[in-house]
């Protein structure tokens, strides 16, 4: 009987292409082992596409080991969807339509497992979790893979003398789902979305009671949030109704965005599991909704020494010549990077003055009407960072994280200057935001120093994309325009 066991993805592809450190085959062993150990059935490959969003296969368990050796075929197709999952390139062109020969003819790309992200997943019962890097079939990374932007974006931190270092603070809504909307006639694309209702009124913001209310879901979450490892420091009832946050402790900037990843997945499908619906999406649709956003904590860690490269070093300082330089660079480029840290419609309903969020481009000492904010005690402070306010929950981790590292190395090359610090956020000179994902794309598509450094080819297909779901957005008819119009003309 013929062997089967190298039919699956590429026949050795990752030793033949030299994707793993002996590091890597060492967990990989490590990686057969707990599934051996755990009795698993199945494992989930994972791969984090464009939008942030984890799509795979599923194996059944004894296949693992030839997938280890030989990746997982994916289809290309999964690179060439927008947030409707609807695919707005032309696949069967010539060059698939990202002018790619690989990718023409909705063929495979190659998942490969990153074995130290394995995970046994504690809501789904005998599966296993693995967290997957994208190939070509010619072994090069997949120019669109987020994961591998943010690799390089480190790397070039690296070389300036650097390690970046992330902290994340985001919020989300989570309720109670009364109706899945599943009948035929709600499916499309996009469906119908859930019914759901609140947990709590929200309102008291921080109260013990609120807390106490959303509790029994806290302590569904947490419980299989912990067993994953991850990083969770607080709990919080946000403001809103069924409003909550949750931060995790500060982590190397890839490591950060592969835990926002899982993180974000792992609330959406224990709620679902439990009943409820959770969302990252910025601002619902809903009455008395409220708004949610990540801040993103972030500093550099000089390789030279391992210490904070942004502690000030005088009291008359904000924060090190360094950090002023790397903060510089991100208002700079503050603008063209949205379509990276709000790269959806719904986002930009958040920047509005006085409301906690910023409108434009400005910084200050523990201001937290300002985009950046510097949170330090003064020299010797070893927690010095910078909190950029600007994010929603919804952005892709990998270029959120990446455009602050190529914005901040943009402000350490060339030496910038930040304005002075604002006590006045909402009402200084400093440059506004994009107000609309249109005027982000337009930002984005102008910026030289974001199009140097995420390269013109990855530009200008994230820009085709969300050009396409503009278009779907403007080609749609609102509530707003039907009550508007409808009557008076």
């Amino acid at each position: 009987m013929a062997s089967h066991e190298n039919t699956m993805g590429r026949t050795g592809f990752v030793d033949r292409h030299n994707l793993w450190t002996d590091k890597d085959a060492e967990a990989a062993d490590w990686v057969i082992s707990q599934i051996e150990n755990h009795d698993l059935e199945v494992v989930r490959l994972s791969y984090p596409d464009q939008h942030g969003i984890l799509r795979g296969k599923t194996l059944i368990a004894r296949e693992t080991p030839q997938a280890m050796r030989n990746g997982c075929s994916i289809t290309t197709t999964l690179l060439a969807k927008d947030t409707s999952h609807t695919t707005v390139f032309p696949v069967f062109s010539p060059g698939g339509g990202f002018g790619i020969p690989e990718m023409e003819n909705a063929g495979d790309f190659v998942a490969v497992p990153i074995p130290s992200t394995f995970q046994v997943l504690p809501w789904a019962p005998k599966t296993g979790w693995i967290l997957c890097d994208g190939y070509l079939g010619n072994g090069e990374p997949v120019p669109f893979s987020t994961r591998h932007i943010l690799k390089q974006a480190l790397s070039a931190l690296a070389d300036e003398g650097f390690d970046y270092i992330a902290g994340i603070e985001v919020e989300c809504h989570i309720y109670k789902l009364e109706d899945p909307m599943l009948k035929p006639e709600h499916a499309g694309q996009p469906a119908s979305p859930p019914e759901v209702s609140l947990l709590a009124h929200g309102f008291h913001y921080l109260t013990e009671q609120r807390m106490d209310e959303i509790d029994p879901v806290f302590e569904i979450l947490r419980a299989d949030l912990i067993a994953l490892g991850l990083p969770l420091r607080t709990l919080e009832s946000e403001f809103g109704p069924s409003q909550f946050e949750f931060t995790m402790a500060p982590a190397g900037g890839l490591e950060a965005a592969d835990n926002m990843m899982l993180f974000r997945s792992a609330v959406k499908q224990i709620c679902r599991r439990h009943g409820y619906h959770a969302t990252f999406m910025c601002r619902p649709g809903l009455a008395n909704a409220f708004a949610s956003g990540w801040h993103l904590h972030q500093s550099l860690e000089r390789r030279s020494d391992g210490k904070n490269a942004f502690i000030p070093e005088s009291e008359d300082q904000l924060i090190s010549p360094t950090g002023a330089a790397f903060a510089a660079g991100i208002l700079k480029n503050a603008a063209g990077a949205t379509v990276f840290t709000t790269p959806t419609v719904n986002g930009y309903k958040r920047y509005r003055p006085n409301s906690l969020a910023p409108d434009r481009a400005a910084w200050g000492r523990d201001n937290k009407g300002a985009m950046l904010r510097v949170v330090s005690a003064g020299p010797g402070d070893g927690a010095t960072r910078l909190e950029n306010r600007i994010g929603e929950p919804a952005a892709n981790p990998y270029l959120y994280l990446a455009s602050q590292i190529y914005s901040g190395l943009d402000g350490l090359k060339n030496g910038l200057t930040p304005p002075p610090p604002t006590d006045d956020p909402y009402a200084n000179d400093a440059s506004p935001l994009p107000t609309n994902l249109m005027d982000a794309v337009t930002a984005l598509d102008n910026s030289g120093t974001l199009r140097a450094a995420f390269g013109d080819q990855f530009v200008d297909y994230l820009l085709h994309i969300k050009r396409a779901e503009i278009a779907r957005f403007l080609s749609t008819v609102t509530d707003w325009e039907h009550r508007e119009y409808f009557e008076i003309f």
